[in-house]
């Protein structure tokens, strides 16, 4: 077969044909339910919920009502169902009242009534709602040691449950004794949907001792009304078992796995093998790239585990522990920096890792791309790329050689793509 004589541009069309697995449209037709004797009223929450609502305003035959809560400038215009917009992933006021207005919707239902949950990643950030005496700067000060600490999703989500009024299936009761129809887009490894936005709609188990076993772990300082909180099992969540959610239905309409499987299909298409080594790995960012580092050299250095051709696909959600004070980058890019030393000097690897919902951290970017020659541009740029990822600064890293990924919001998250192109 001819080489690939663009490879950046066949990453990316593996990219966009991930992304397009999981579009709202489609993602939602085979599970639209069946019209209810009263209302129907649509709530949800994150990175692609307004894509989503608008897509349900469009397949649904009758009326409807709803508000969803979405990030900052990822809105979708819709005819009857209220977009609002919040911050992420440091929750604000503006989440405070979109919490406070998904609550209200859901009030005063009947058994008749129907409620439709479109939930996705990011809502956890999107829809703060302290409990008890706890105050937003409570709720803020949790999700900013959670996001420097390295811990995964699922530990993130035990904790947040913990704190809000809305979490862990609380939405959902809240809306007893109308039925739920919760519509999710996965972007957890494992796809459990309790997990997604924490769960407002979707109760799940947990106990005191777990929550405060996570703080031990990864050593969260946390202020004082939070651990005293938690450490009371103040506001426990509704367990599963729990009559209100009796009549309430599940469905994962789309995520990881069937995105990379989307690409690996194209990748094959265009005459190029494809691997898909997971589509749940965890773990640290920079310790993840080494592994993939090894089995692309591997794979150039000596025709195994695959034969090249070939193109590498994984999924999942690694982290990042923040060292210092650090600096600009998200979990991608991160994992591009630590990539591109184990593969340096080989011409044949080019890869592109990126967040499929088009935002890699606080930054604009998605995420970006890396190959054989990277850490030698950057020590010509005058860089130090180890001190670069010391620092987690990777989005600077990638920013000095033109190598950012940015296609913009995509209206779906189904949290990381990685494409390693091998020979």
């Amino acid at each position: 077969m001819q080489p690939i004589s663009n490879p950046r541009g066949f990453l990316v069309s593996l990219f966009d044909a991930a992304v397009k697995a999981a579009d709202p449209r489609e993602a939602l037709k085979p599970f639209m339910p069946a019209r209810p004797r009263g209302r129907t009223v649509v709530v949800g929450a994150g990175k692609g919920a307004a894509q989503l609502a608008q897509a349900f305003e469009e397949l649904w035959d009758g009326p409807l009502e709803g508000v969803v809560v979405t990030r900052y400038g990822y809105g979708a215009p819709c005819r009857r169902i209220k977009v609002m917009e919040a911050a992420h992933p440091v929750p604000d006021e503006a989440g405070l009242a979109g919490s406070a207005a998904l609550l209200r919707r859901v009030g005063g239902l009947t058994a008749d009534d129907l409620v439709v949950a479109l939930i996705c990643g990011g809502g956890s950030a999107l829809l703060p709602a302290p409990a008890g005496s706890l105050s937003l700067d409570d709720e803020i000060a949790l999700n900013k040691a959670l996001l420097a600490s390295g811990a995964p999703i699922s530990a993130m989500n035990a904790l947040r449950i913990r704190l809000s009024r809305i979490k862990g299936g609380r939405l959902a009761a809240a809306a007893f004794p109308a039925r739920v129809v919760s519509l999710i887009v996965s972007d957890i490894p494992g796809d459990d949907p309790a997990q997604v936005a924490s769960g407002p709609t979707v109760p799940s188990c947990g106990s005191v001792e777990e929550a405060m076993a996570i703080i031990r772990r990864y050593r969260l300082n946390l202020p004082p009304a939070v651990l005293a909180h938690i450490a009371g099992g103040v506001s426990p969540p509704p367990l599963p078992s729990a009559p209100v959610f009796a009549r309430n239905e599940v469905h994962v309409i789309a995520c990881a796995a069937r995105s990379l499987e989307r690409a690996a299909e194209l990748a094959r298409l265009s005459g190029i093998e494809a691997a898909i080594l997971s589509d749940s790995i965890e773990g640290e960012a920079r310790e993840v790239a080494r592994v993939h580092a090894a089995l692309a050299r591997e794979t150039v250095l000596k025709g195994r585990p695959f034969k090249s051709p070939v193109v590498l696909l994984s999924g999942g959600e690694t982290t990042v522990t923040i060292r210092g004070k650090g600096g600009r980058g998200g979990r991608n890019s991160e994992f591009l920096l630590s990539l591109a030393f184990g593969i340096g000097g080989l011409e044949k690897i080019h890869a592109l890792a990126a967040d499929t919902d088009g935002i890699d951290g606080t930054q604009d970017n998605a995420g970006a791309f890396a190959d054989g020659g990277t850490i030698a541009r950057l020590r010509e740029a005058g860089l130090d790329p180890a001190m670069l990822l010391d620092g987690n600064d990777s989005w600077t890293a990638f920013n000095a050689l033109g190598d950012l990924f940015s296609p913009g919001p995509t209206g779906t998250n189904v949290n990381d793509f990685r494409a390693i192109l091998v020979g």
